[in-house]
């Protein structure tokens, strides 16, 4: 592949729903282009961007592909993202290294759940964009049914720049608003527009040429003073007022019948930016914020966007040069990691096809194989002028299980491959519970962390369960409670004695306070860590249901002790016992972590989600609207929210979304509490008895 300067990139998202056609379509890319002799198929597993086993075993894009088709002597790195929304995460990533998006709408189903998500994040990126209406070639297929269910869930300004020629079994190619003609099948030739279509053809010019002239004030002029405008400053109008994202411009296609690909490729060249075109962007400089443009004279910046592991390659590091350019064999300086790295051969990256690069230009996207410490978010840069770019906000994973080695090996490997999959993918994370002695991955839905599993043992050779979390419950006393225990034994020889006297109090200011308030020397204070070190071991083991006690204050108050037989073994178990039996005797009682939960929904679905919170034990605090939806805010247990990621989405059909995190503990209703204590104690007779 020849080298190609920033104005000739052109780098393009495809985001949208699940199975609207992403993956057809640059499959259809591929072939006009010549870059493959034949058409893959999904159901065959041959596609170039679905080439993992587990997208092949499901038929559906899980992670971000990157395809470059080089037509008219320009570039196109096509990003083929999933449409799950499982994995928005790849979409996120995606939408941060391209410079422009196309939003894929199915001309059947119209505007759908991954359809409203991709729109708004392209919104939050101020990506300009292309909405294309795709398998047109399907029955019922409607375009402007589809184009009207896109008007509804969202503001912006949308003009079409191709109409369809025919729909459904009759759908033949496009007719391009911009030259007038038709171009049957995939494009490459073109013809007068049949007469059926004329009229409607001419109106949308009209509108296309409109719409074209707000671009300029001089080409608004012109139009206004009933001038005609020339197919080149159209162009030059449009190309302005896309950028802008004043409008966005309306395709036709057929991926997997291969119509429509000339003129859509012509219009991606023509109307979107190159990386030279974007807006400058910010970085962190040694001395604050920098702003830099993509230039290949400008310090070295490089973003690594993603990281993939690959059982025959090792792992593959995805960059996007920013500024600067990269060559191979040559060493950068990862900022984020304070290390240098040696960078091998670059590789363009085509599906997992590796051609091989001298150098990559600002604005391209390469990758590099066998980095060591780098992870995604990294910042490449030169040493001497350091730069660090910032990384997307990802959303919170909000869908946890606890997972559990399979044999002892796996268990050696459970770290360092959930640390892996973690630094791949930023919306997975994972942590030790303390208080339920498990660990917890977090992703953003069943999908997602099913997958993750998957890839930990095809990838990583780590064979994992998973099942559902035990929430971490706490103990705790609501009222002053006292005990004494003695603890004697006699063996024959030296034996053990020792007597605790203990006080227990609720405690809020603090987890757990020892005082010593023995007076009168009946047991030496050389004694008290021995005590405090039996207290704090059921401290962490609990005492009514296992779970770590909290908020407790313990005064030792009196007790004995024996010339030759104290020791602090006994004086240890002596407290362990006498904390046991004062815990029981200060109305012990089970807390719960309680959720600020914010929950955003279509209105539509307001009371269905009222309605169901009211069975978690919510409280809401209040409810409100924002741009057009229903805002809920309550406090939940988390105990009732386990896998309310899937419930959710359940009733709105996908479109509620929500976001929580901790507010506090609170005591369990005690006939809630009876049932988690009898659970547990016999979760942990069951576990003697193995």
């Amino acid at each position: 592949m020849k080298e190609y300067t920033s104005e000739s990139v052109r780098n393009i998202a495809l985001a949208s729903h699940s199975s609207s056609g992403k993956t057809m379509l640059v499959e259809a890319f591929l072939h006009f282009t010549g870059a493959t002799t034949r058409l893959g198929k999904i159901e065959d597993g041959t596609t170039a961007s679905d080439f993992e086993d587990e997208e092949i075993r499901r038929g559906i894009s899980l992670s971000t592909t990157v395809i470059p088709i080089e037509y008219k002597n320009t570039k196109i790195n096509l990003l083929d993202t999933p449409g799950y929304t499982d994995f928005i995460g790849e979409v996120i990533s995606s939408l941060r290294v391209a410079d422009g998006a196309m939003i894929l709408v199915d001309s059947v189903a119209g505007a759908e759940v991954g359809t409203e998500i991709a729109m708004n994040y392209c919104d939050r990126y101020n990506l300009p964009r292309f909405l294309i209406v795709n398998k047109m070639n399907r029955d019922n297929a409607n375009f402007r049914k589809a184009l009207d269910s896109v008007k509804e869930i969202s503001s912006a300004s949308f003009i079409p720049v191709q109409l369809p020629l025919g729909e459904k079994a009759e759908f033949k190619g496009v007719i391009d608003l911009l030259t007038m003609k038709a171009y049957p099948g995939d494009g490459k030739t073109s013809q007068p527009i049949p007469a059926q279509f004329a009229d409607e053809a001419e109106e949308a010019h009209t509108a296309l040429v409109e719409a074209a002239a707000e671009g300029e004030d001089e080409l608004l002029m012109k139009y206004l003073d009933g001038e005609t405008l020339s197919s080149e400053e159209v162009m030059r109008g449009l190309r302005k007022v896309i950028m802008a994202g004043n409008y966005i411009p309306v395709f036709v296609s057929a991926g997997s019948a291969e119509i429509g690909m000339g003129p859509l490729l012509d219009a991606i060249v023509a109307l979107m930016p190159s990386p030279a075109e974007a807006p400058a962007f910010k970085a962190i400089g040694k001395d604050g914020e920098e702003t830099l443009s993509c230039s290949d004279n400008g310090p070295l910046a490089a973003y690594v966007w993603k990281t993939t592991a690959d059982p025959f390659v090792g792992k593959i590091t995805y960059l996007k040069v920013y500024s600067g350019t990269l060559h191979a064999d040559t060493r950068v300086w990862n900022q984020n990691k304070s290390a240098e790295e040696r960078l091998g051969g670059l590789n363009v990256m085509r599906g997992k096809e590796q051609i091989g690069v001298k150098t990559a230009h600002a604005g391209d996207l390469v990758a590099v194989a066998k980095l060591g410490t780098t992870a995604t978010g990294d910042t490449f840069c030169d040493k001497t002028h350091p730069l660090t770019l910032p990384m997307p906000e990802y959303p919170n994973a909000l869908f946890s299980v606890a997972v559990f080695p399979k044999s002892q090996a796996d268990s050696a490997k459970i770290s360092p491959t959930l640390t892996r999959l973690c630094e791949e993918d930023p919306t997975l994370t994972w942590r030790q519970e303390q208080a339920t002695a498990q660990t917890i991955l977090q992703g953003m839905g069943d999908q997602h962390i099913d997958v993750a599993i998957r890839k930990a043992e095809s990838k990583f050779q780590t064979n994992l369960t998973f099942e559902l979390p035990k929430v971490p419950y706490q103990e705790a006393i609501t009222k002053e409670g006292q005990a004494m225990h003695r603890h004697k034994k006699q063996t024959g020889g030296a034996g053990q004695f020792a007597e605790v006297w203990m006080r227990v109090y609720p405690h809020a200011d603090n987890d757990y306070e020892l005082s010593w308030d023995v007076f009168g020397g009946s047991i030496s204070s050389s004694f008290m860590p021995a005590i405090d070190k039996g207290v704090r071991n059921v401290l962490k083991e609990g005492v009514i249901a296992g779970y770590p006690v909290h908020n407790v204050k313990v005064s030792i108050y009196d007790g004995k002790e024996h010339p030759v037989d104290s020791k602090p073994i006994a004086f240890e178990t002596a407290g362990r016992e006498a904390f046991k039996a004062a815990f029981k005797e200060a109305n012990p009682v089970l807390r719960e972590p309680i959720m600020n939960v914010r929950i955003i929904v279509p209105e539509s679905n307001m009371g269905d989600i009222l309605g169901d919170l009211n069975t978690r034990r919510a409280r809401v605090q209040g409810m409100d609207t924002e741009k057009g939806r229903s805002v809920v805010t309550a406090t939940v247990p988390l105990a009732e929210m386990q896998r309310y990621t899937t419930d959710l989405r359940s009733m709105t059909g996908g479109r509620g979304i929500f976001a929580m995190e901790f507010s506090h503990y609170e005591v369990v209703p005690s006939h809630i509490a009876a049932e988690i204590v009898a659970a547990r104690q016999k979760e942990i007779q069951q576990a003697k008895e193995e």
